[in-house]
């Protein structure tokens, strides 16, 4: 008799979880839009991660937000749906990139961006180049003003759509409603 008890209970205790958000499809998306010092060549070289040129991480110009990810990595993984709705808010407003780190190749890169609902230029550093640079460890967010210069490093995930939305305006002046 306890069998149907036990049944009863496993059912209430699956009925009741949250299911699985569904993402929609991201894109590979060219980098030629970012916006850069063509005349800098500080900083590691990384390439697009759609195939086309990349530039030297010190040739970035902002108002800029940069996170650095990789598909291996669980805190990364965590924070994307705060940069998908954040960019959603703050496309037009700010340039949002990601560089993908330490990838055995750039096709799980470009998997980890459709299948995580990413919109937003990436680029992909081929050889780790760039964890000098950036610094060890994933998840990494830099802020970066007009003239290049990192004006803020969050070390660690985005725990919120709010936390970012308040980073960017702390240190690129730019409230996004």
């Amino acid at each position: 008799m306890r069998k149907p008890h036990l049944l009863i209970v496993a059912l209430l205790l699956t009925s009741c979880s949250t299911p699985t958000p569904v993402v929609a499809p991201g894109k590979v998306v060219g980098c030629e839009s970012v916006p850069r010092d063509m005349n800098s060549s500080e900083g590691p070289s990384v390439e697009c991660l759609d195939g086309s040129q990349g530039l030297s991480l010190g040739a970035l110009r902002g108002p800029m937000i940069v996170n650095v990810w990789g598909s291996w990595c669980t805190a990364c993984l965590d924070e994307i749906p705060e940069f998908r709705t954040f960019y959603a808010k703050a496309q037009g407003k700010i340039t949002l990139v990601g560089v993908d780190v330490e990838e055995p190749n750039p096709d799980a890169g470009r998997t980890f961006v459709v299948d995580q609902g990413m919109t937003w230029p990436n680029f992909y550093d081929r050889d780790n180049k760039s964890r000098g640079y950036f610094g060890m460890g994933v998840p990494v967010t830099w802020f970066i003003g007009q003239d290049g210069k990192v004006l803020y490093k969050k070390i660690g995930a985005i725990a919120s759509e709010v936390e970012l939305l308040d980073l960017t305006e702390k240190y690129l002046g730019i409230k996004i409603a």
